[in-house]
């Protein structure tokens, strides 16, 4: 059986939707969401076959979501919209396929079937690229009971560690469920080590270490590692001539 996720801000059409597809007898819903922050942290956590995606959505929207995937690790997605004019463009762009709320259990058994069909007879990534954002305008965070929603600009430096993916402003530091991969391809953040990226507008200072090594003061007098690997390119992107 295949496993759902279901995206919606709207709770009634949320659980509607997670009965109608249980009720199909061939769709397991293992997760729902109510925003697209947390189903971002439930697609990274349950991995589930395929997404049911509200597109109209506050703070974050379903198509800035898509932006926020390892396309190559995507689940594949249904979007779910009120509005025709965007069930039509996701449709055209090459997006799984769609359905118009209230979902008609008709058409969401014409859905399944498709859906059923293209997963079994191909290990090829659903073609979502066209509606895909090349850019990430901010970056949602979660912790302590809060959702922050952080402009990428106003970010530092982005680092890994055991806990996880954090992203550290002048104002805060904050845990994401983005992936330092992500961050790189569409923010203005740029590799200086494995486990760090840095905005080059942060950078206050870079002190040359012994064997190769460097580190980065930032504007706030935050420490950034640099690894030799990529000590030269950052070198050349800030005019430094050695």
């Amino acid at each position: 059986m295949l496993t759902a996720l279901v995206i919606d801000d709207e709770q009634f059409a949320r659980e509607e939707l997670a009965e109608l597809l249980e009720e199909t007898g061939h769709i397991d819903v293992i997760g729902e969401a109510a925003n697209a922050i947390m189903g971002l942290k439930k697609i990274n956590e349950l991995k589930p076959d395929v997404v049911f995606l509200d597109i109209q959505m506050p703070q974050v929207t379903g198509i800035e979501l898509l932006g926020m995937l390892d396309p190559d690790t995507m689940p594949y997605v249904v979007f779910v919209t009120a509005y025709d004019q965007y069930a039509i463009q996701a449709f055209e762009d090459n997006a799984f396929d769609y359905l118009l709320k209230p979902v008609d259990p008709k058409r969401l058994a014409k859905t399944i079937n498709r859906f059923h069909k293209v997963v079994t007879q191909s290990d090829q990534p659903q073609a979502v690229s066209a509606l895909v954002p090349e850019k990430l305008e901010q970056i949602p965070c979660i912790g302590h009971n809060r959702i922050v929603i952080i402009a990428t600009d106003n970010v530092e430096c982005a680092y890994s560690d055991i806990s996880g993916v954090h992203v550290r402003t002048s104002e805060q530091t904050a845990s994401t469920q983005l992936t330092l991969k992500i961050l790189e391809e569409k923010t203005p953040l740029v590799r200086c080590h494995r486990q760090y990226l840095i905005n080059i507008k942060a950078i206050s200072e870079i002190k040359l270490l012994e064997n190769g090594l460097a580190e980065i003061i930032t504007t706030t007098g935050f420490e950034v590692p640099i690894s030799r690997r990529y000590l030269k390119s950052l070198k050349e992107m800030l005019g430094i001539v050695s």
